[in-house]
Formats: structure tokens, sequence, C-alpha cells
């Protein structure tokens, strides 16, 4: 770590920034105000208004409108959703796209969300985070990835599985063991083999040395993609996540303020089944249905299956 660069307190432990005074401090510890909690992607205020009732940790504005290329969300939107609403507001910008988040830091949002599954603007480069005073999140879907994210300035790392919106969870679950996994391998380490390792893994030496120290990232870490209900919630801590991102799909169908409300008290309660038994009781998944009516619209058009 560099002599002149910003030590970051974080479980007695410290990482460095380089860039800018004292900054990347407070966006490390305004991050660690999330953990615990449940991100709650909305498109509308009322849906932001749905999230904050039921609990949510923040909200992240995404936009509506899911065909051609998908950028920042409309400022206007974010702007009276933050007049509705108390929780700390998110906005999703492109990969590489710092004139979008120098417009979200400009409105006034909590925190700037770095996501890949929106378009991608540059897909060399990943925005200097550390030119910013708003923290950001930024996914990844391994290891390697991750540390690297942190070096760029992410304060906030989401580990991302699905992203077809359609409750699939099983990517999510391969990332989350994949980085927890390789964070357990680290651990129990030779300090001589943490050399080729960050190699390996194409990451920052100083970044894997603290990972190894801490037995953990270095910044809170979240899950996305394919959360869909409160067991799956629940499953994503248990695994050692800080907390989870719910896409907007979540709204899909009837009853969803009820959805919403079962899987942010699963993430409160990860650890009780009792809890986690009572809201899933009656909990529509409203997201399965609608995988099944695909399913059988498939069979339909291919004739219906072709099996004896």
């Amino acid at each position: 770590m560099e002599d002149d660069g910003v030590v970051t307190v974080y479980n007695n432990s410290a990482i460095t920034d380089t860039k800018k005074k004292n900054s990347f401090s407070i966006k490390v510890q305004l991050a660690q105000m999330l953990r615990g909690g449940t991100i709650v992607e909305v498109i509308n205020t009322e849906q932001a208004k749905i999230a904050e009732g039921a609990g949510a940790c923040a909200i992240v504005v995404s936009e509506s409108n899911q065909r051609g290329i998908s950028r920042m969300p409309d400022p206007s939107l974010i702007k009276e959703i933050k007049r509705v609403v108390s929780v700390p507001v998110m906005a999703k910008v492109r990969v590489g796209h710092f004139v979008e988040g120098q417009i979200m830091e400009a409105i006034g949002v909590d925190y700037i969300d770095e996501s890949e599954v929106l378009a991608l603007s540059d897909d060399q480069n990943y925005i200097n985070k550390h030119n910013f005073r708003v923290p950001f999140v930024a996914g990844c879907r391994g290891l390697g990835e991750a540390l690297s994210r942190v070096r760029e300035g992410a304060a906030l790392i989401r580990i991302q599985g699905d992203v077809s919106g359609l409750g699939d969870i099983v990517e999510t679950v391969r990332n989350v063991r994949s980085v927890m996994g390789n964070i357990r391998v680290l651990t129990n380490m030779d300090e001589d083999e943490v050399f080729a390792f960050a190699k390996k893994i194409s990451a920052p030496y100083d970044l894997v040395a603290q990972t190894k120290q801490l037995g953990r990232l270095p910044v809170v870490q979240f899950a996305a993609g394919g959360i869909a209900t409160p067991a799956d919630a629940a499953l994503i801590m248990q695994l050692g996540c800080d907390g989870v991102f719910i896409g907007s799909e979540i709204f899909t169908g009837s009853d969803s303020v009820r959805r919403v409300r079962a899987i942010i008290r699963a993430v409160m309660h990860y650890n009780d089944p009792h809890v986690l038994a009572e809201t899933s009781c009656g909990v529509v998944d409203a997201l399965a249905r609608l995988n099944l009516n695909e399913d059988e619209g498939e069979q339909s058009e291919n004739g219906g299956d072709q099996r004896n």
C-alpha cells in the first residue's frame, strides 16, 4: 500500500485510497450502513413507496423501457422518487460511462450502481470511482473481479447472478460460492503463495493480502439476480453475503406488497427457520408461474413434448 494514501478502517483492518483525501473512508462507511438490508429495484414512485414501506434499506432506480439500449434512468424520475421517499436512493449507470455518473451525482443520488446489466458504454474501462464523492456499487462474478472493482473505488460489491428477471437463483449461488470459496482457500494459504494467487485471479496483491487477513472482502458484499422468494434471500445471506438486491420483477402480478415485505423480513431473520416458514406461507411465486407459462408456450409452439 502506498504511504501517502488515505487509510480506511474496516473490521479493525485497513485499505488505502490513493486518490482522494478521506473520500473513500466516508464512502465505505456509508456502504456499511446498508449491511443486513435489502435493496429493491424500482421503476416508478409507486414501487418506491412500496419498497420503503416494506422496510428496504435503499432503493435502486432503473429505466422502465427494457427495449433497445438500456441506459441510466431519467433524472426527472429520480428527483420525483427522492421527493416521496426518505430511504437512500441509488441509480444505475452504464459501465465506463463516467458522464452518466456525473449526472447522477449532480442530482443528488445517495449511491451509484455501475451496472453491467445495462448496455456497455466502454468495453475496456470501468469508471474511476475515486473521482466521485458518491459511493459506487460495482458487480462481479468472481473474487479477482471483485477486488479489481474495489481498487477502482467501489465501496460495495454486488455479486451478480442471473439477469433475465425470471427468478433463477442458480447462477447467483454459483458465483457467491465461488467468491466465498476462493476466500477460504486464500485464508488458508501460506504467505508466499499469495503473490501467485493474486496473479492467477488478476487482482491487486495488496487487496488480496488484506482479504486473506480479514477472511472476507474488504468492503460490503451483496448479491443480486434470481432472488424471488424469502427462502432465496435467506440462502444468499447464509452463504455469507451482507444483503441482497431484488429486481423490479418482484412487483409482477398480484400481492406484490406482501412478497416484498416477506423477502425483506427473511433477510433480517435469515437464521431463524420459524420466521422463514412464516414469511414463506401464502406468498405467491409469480415468477415461477411466469416461467411455467413460458415453458408451456414454448412446448405449444414446438408441437408439445416429443418424448415417448
